[in-house]
């Protein structure tokens, strides 16, 4: 059979265009459907590890035409505004998604990736490929389907995935502020009752605000800027942000239904990658690292199953073990901080700890941060 690509990734964010700057350099053919075209806001926290410098690097793209902000200090706040700070080991770079993503579809345009905005209304695998078909009744062939398309999607339901049948009790809230004392080399986390949220400068100067908040605790009120005022506040030092700093959007971005539940990372012969695989807490900092590293474990492998190194099952075994590997300690480490920093008795005693121990707190970041991706 003659297919139309050799691989279709369903997604443009971090994970699916690194997965098709990293095929086509390889000369392999990549189209991407991704329902929006670019560049545009997502909801983020627009803090990101160090680690995947390197890996871009080796793909062309230089992370030095950004602006992106140095990030090497990090601060931890309790409800009560009990706080401690560290240095990060490795340290991070504050870029919006509005940049990052742009910079990454430019790169991918340039390498010959072809793109087509519609949203996916299905992916189906039969006789050893791929039809995927979009809202606008159009179907594409391909060897290889890649899914990257976030947290949640209505293919989560098409594919019948374990995790879609759960209700999800989290939403998530964005918004850029003007605020110049917010110092540059610092990410933020701030807990409050029900939620945490980040703090990190952007390329642009604005100061980008992203925290979840359980539905539970939002719908007392249904209200962004209610919810900011009677919860978000009570933290102290988001009183004093918020207080000051101007709102740069119209309106806060959210998203709803947000599943931390374990996902799978091959969903019928689909490589899932980033979001779309396994969400990680934002309390790792480190999302759009995965999404990236998940990208480079599943390109790697692609190009050994289209180089006829791997058959498909070879192919799906090794990078569900390798995602395994690099992701499950992290994800599993993000979950039980959660779980810790949300009562606010036990994340009182876990400050006090690890302000007594720098070494602890260290180790915590280690824990949850990877190390720079080898290429």
């Amino acid at each position: 059979m003659v297919y139309d690509y050799d691989v279709i990734i369903v997604g443009g964010g971090l994970a699916g265009l690194t997965a098709a700057i990293h095929l086509s350099q390889e000369k392999h053919s990549v189209l991407v459907l991704e329902k929006k075209t670019y560049p545009h806001h997502k909801v983020c926290g627009e803090y990101v590890s160090k680690e995947i410098i390197p890996y871009l690097e080796k793909l062309g793209v230089s992370m030095n035409s950004t602006k992106a902000v140095e990030i090497d200090n990090l601060v931890l706040s309790t409800v009560s505004g009990k706080s401690t700070r560290t240095k990060l080991p490795l340290g991070g770079i504050g870029i919006s998604r509005y940049g990052f993503d742009n910079l990454l579809y430019q790169k991918a345009s340039a390498n010959g990736v072809r793109f087509i905005f519609e949203s996916v209304t299905s992916i189906e695998f039969k006789d050893d490929f791929f039809e995927t078909s979009t809202e606008n009744n159009q179907t594409y062939t391909s060897k290889i389907a890649i899914g990257a398309y976030g947290k949640r999607s209505p293919l989560d339901k098409h594919l019948n995935r374990d995790f879609i049948q759960q209700k999800s009790g989290w939403l998530g809230v964005k918004t850029h502020y003007e605020f110049d004392e917010f110092p540059e080399n610092q990410v933020a986390l701030h807990n409050f009752t029900g939620g945490y949220g980040g703090l990190s400068k952007t390329e642009t100067g604005a100061v980008n605000f992203c925290y979840l908040a359980s539905y539970s605790s939002f719908q007392k009120l249904k209200n962004v800027s209610d919810f900011n005022e009677k919860v978000v506040a009570k933290n102290p030092f988001l009183n004093d942000f918020l207080g000051k700093a101007t709102p740069i959007f119209n309106e806060p971005l959210t998203i709803a239904q947000i599943s931390f539940e374990q996902k799978k990372s091959v969903e019928n012969h689909i490589l899932m990658c980033g979001d779309t695989a396994g969400l990680i807490h934002p309390l790792c900092g480190n999302g759009m690292a995965m999404a990236i590293h998940s990208a480079k474990i599943a390109s790697e492998h692609v190009s050994c199953f289209l180089g006829v190194t791997f058959d498909r099952n070879q192919m799906e075994t090794a990078y569900e073990k390798e995602w395994q590997k690099t992701f499950k300690k992290r994800l599993w480490m993000g979950r039980h901080l959660q779980s810790l920093l949300l009562n606010e008795e036990m994340s009182n005693l876990a400050l006090q700890a690890v302000t007594t121990s720098p070494a602890l707190l260290r180790k915590l970041i280690q824990q949850t941060h990877g190390k720079p991706i080898a290429c």
